[in-house]
């Protein structure tokens, strides 16, 4: 089903629960992706009606109370609770009229909030830099989030910051990685960053899953631009993991079809091993190739069992 235009008007003006417009039952439930803020992440949102429209705003429930989002599409299937993937939000009506203007002057006290905070970080002379700031809709709370080398002293900054905005004020340091997040941007891929635009939670990458991908050590190469390590990095490692050890490993001396080869690189994408013969000439082997090497015994292990057995 539809929302038409009338329906939606309706909603806007009255703020009635969403379920009440439509005919499904409470069995049937749709998933949309919508953005709390116009720079923010897409994530997911489940509703009991069909077919809201794109960038129509709705009300859904969060930690803190109701937040305004933007319907920004149908969520992908793989973001059904029935395949496992965590569902964010719940949208529970669309927006009033009076909510919808505050939710657009909400950038506005945050534009406004950032700049005063910013003044008042060079007034106490504080070695931060305010990133972001955040105002809770129902006004209760802000957020401001900065970075900072060491810890900062701010309790003069907040006890100004309160008494200017007269509401509860909580300073967050954050890292780079989530300054990057915060603040997005376009990675050397071309594509939009992939922790402003759909990461959630960073996961530990390190140097090791550069090296298992064969990849340049180049620092430039393989660093985002926060200036660590590509978030990337981790998305195939497992993968290049499970290969390699289905693969000869590099180093070992294998017998295929009667005659020994040195491996000296598995080339993982291509699902092939670079070899050496006995006379040194290199050659790549094809899976179907190698998929029925046997390892070659060396010399000195023969020695070993053959010293082992007569004593």
């Amino acid at each position: 089903m539809t929302i038409t235009e009338n329906q939606e008007s309706a909603e806007v003006s009255t703020g009635e629960s969403i379920e009440k417009t439509g005919e499904k039952t409470e069995q049937d439930i749709f998933f949309y992706r919508v953005q709390y803020r116009d720079d923010g992440q897409f994530v997911t949102a489940s509703c009991s009606i069909d077919g809201l429209p794109a960038d129509s705003v709705v009300m859904v429930q969060t930690d803190h109370g109701l937040e305004p989002c933007k319907i920004r599409g149908i969520a992908p299937m793989c973001g059904c609770r029935e395949h496992g993937r965590k569902v964010d939000f719940e949208i529970k009506r669309m927006a009033t009229k009076s909510e919808l203007n505050k939710f657009e002057n909400l950038a506005g006290i945050e534009d406004r909030a950032f700049q005063i905070c910013t003044g008042l970080i060079k007034k106490h002379n504080l070695k931060m830099s305010l990133v972001r700031v955040e105002r809770f809709f129902n006004g209760s709370k802000m957020i401001f989030y900065f970075t900072a080398e060491n810890r900062v002293d701010f309790r003069g900054l907040v006890k100004d910051l309160v008494q200017e905005f007269r509401t509860r004020v909580e300073m967050r340091q954050i890292g780079v990685r989530h300054e990057t997040k915060m603040i997005g941007g376009i990675g050397t891929c071309g594509r939009e960053l992939c922790c402003s635009s759909f990461i959630k939670k960073f996961d530990s990458v390190s140097i090791k899953m550069a090296k298992e991908q064969d990849l340049p050590l180049n620092p430039t190469k393989i660093s985002g631009v926060c200036n660590r390590l590509l978030c990337c990095l981790t998305y195939e490692y497992d993968t290049y993991r499970r290969q390699r050890k289905k693969m000869p490993k590099p180093g070992r001396s294998i017998i295929i079809d009667d005659e020994q080869y040195l491996v000296r690189r598995q080339l993982v994408l291509q699902d092939a091993i670079i070899v050496e013969n006995s006379v040194g000439e290199e050659k790549q082997l094809e899976r179907d190739q190698w998929r029925t090497y046997r390892l070659a015994k060396k010399e000195t292990q023969d020695k070993r069992k053959e010293k082992k057995s007569r004593e």
